[in-house]
């Protein structure tokens, strides 16, 4: 059985954050583990509030779950210290981990910043760097090259800024950009596009984390990063097609709805 680690937050809801991260591996009949870097009070209406795992502690996670059970990919979504960033980059790279997905989780779906600005800094200085493939959505990938982003053409501009300064796959999420369910994969220069129908469904906690985890597993799996990227797009639709409407706000997907 593939195994994959996700290191993020916690969702009290379940919708997103380690949560959903576990949810998807398991629909993907993978082994999940995971290093929790913080709890939140959170549901369907918003994010309450916020308490910090001691980075000693995130490192000491990493530390048992990689000196028993090592994990075939790595998923990377909420850090919202520097000092947890730096020790998830330090063990991360003490171990050798393959497969990194960092999900750049900067601005929530309701808008407000999920992050400090030194925090920020970390994250696109020293975490960035050891990813094999980030997967910003259009408010992130403003976040990390510094202009607005309004159609598909400003979505190669920014893939290719961002670029100058990160050597991995970059997978610009299209999905904030009002008429369209294309996403656009930057490599070595090169531009791919990825188009899903989009789906009319309001709930959507969590979509982020779900595609991130998804594409970890097949990257275990053996999958190349085009392919990881398909498959995760069909399983996300799928989730979202399956209509599951819980709570009072932007509600969860159906992460079980193939099984």
């Amino acid at each position: 059985m593939k195994k994959v680690l996700t290191i993020a937050g916690s969702d009290s809801s379940g919708g997103a954050g380690i949560q959903a991260d576990i949810k998807t591996i398991t629909a993907h009949k993978m082994y999940a583990m995971s290093v929790i870097t913080a709890l939140t009070a959170q549901n369907t209406t918003g994010v309450y509030g916020i308490m910090e795992a001691a980075p000693k502690f995130v490192a000491q996670q990493i530390d048992c779950i990689f000196n028993d059970i090592r994990p075939d990919s790595v998923k990377i979504g909420m850090v919202s210290g520097s000092a947890i960033i730096e020790v998830i980059v330090e063990k991360l790279k003490e171990y050798k981990a393959e497969n990194i997905v960092v999900d750049p989780v900067m601005v929530a779906t309701s808008g407000s910043k999920l992050i400090s600005d030194e925090a920020q800094d970390a994250l696109i200085n020293k975490l960035l760097p050891i990813a094999d493939v980030i997967t910003p959505n259009i408010p992130e990938a403003e976040v990390l090259c510094g202009f607005s982003i309004n159609d598909e053409k400003d979505m190669i501009r920014a893939a290719e800024k961002i670029a100058e300064s990160f050597k991995g796959a970059i997978l610009v999420k299209g999905g904030h950009l009002v008429n369209d369910a294309t996403d656009l994969l930057y490599e070595n220069g090169n531009a791919g596009w990825f188009s899903s129908e989009r789906i009319n469904n309001p709930n959507t906690h969590g979509t982020g984390c779900t595609l991130s985890s998804a594409i970890a597993c097949n990257l275990a799996d053996g999958y190349s990063l085009e392919d990881s990227i398909r498959n995760s797009k069909e399983y996300l639709t799928g989730a979202l097609r399956s209509m599951l409407d819980l709570g009072k706000g932007s509600g969860p997907l159906n992460h079980m709805y193939n099984l």
